[in-house]
């Protein structure tokens, strides 16, 4: 059984850090490409960042130069650390993946999906808050 596990969310101070990580079971984040998404209204979620097999990593505009997403393979964890925070970054922070198969070839990660749905797997997330 595959499970991914989000930890790090909690609440910060404006212009603070925080640093996500999603740690899986059952399945190898050396095969898969990792994404962090936003949960917004409406049960949308928001790409914010992904990290790909060959270390091909990706930043939202609003994130890029702030946030740093990466790998600890012996961990089986990627990581999102996330700097100088500002209070539109608040809501619940999923990981998902999806497997690469066969290896080598280039699977899609969706912009904008529905929470749940777009990757082969979703954590249940974790809450970031930076009150304004």
């Amino acid at each position: 059984e595959v499970q991914l596990v989000e930890s790090g969310g909690g609440s910060v101070e404006a212009g603070g850090s925080l640093r996500l990580s999603c740690t899986g079971s059952g399945v190898s984040f050396t095969d898969s490409d990792v994404a962090w998404y936003r949960q917004g209204p409406g049960n949308k979620c928001e790409l914010v960042s992904s990290i790909r097999p060959d270390g091909t990593t990706y930043y939202d505009d609003s994130v890029e130069g702030r946030f740093i997403i990466s790998q600890a393979n012996s961990l089986n964890t990627v990581y999102l650390q996330m700097n100088s925070l500002t209070p539109p970054a608040s809501a619940v922070y999923h990981c998902a993946i999806s497997i690469v198969d066969p290896p080598g070839t280039r699977g899609t990660i969706f912009h904008q999906v529905p929470c749940y749905s777009g990757m082969d797997y979703w954590g249940k997330g974790t809450l970031v808050t930076i009150p304004s």
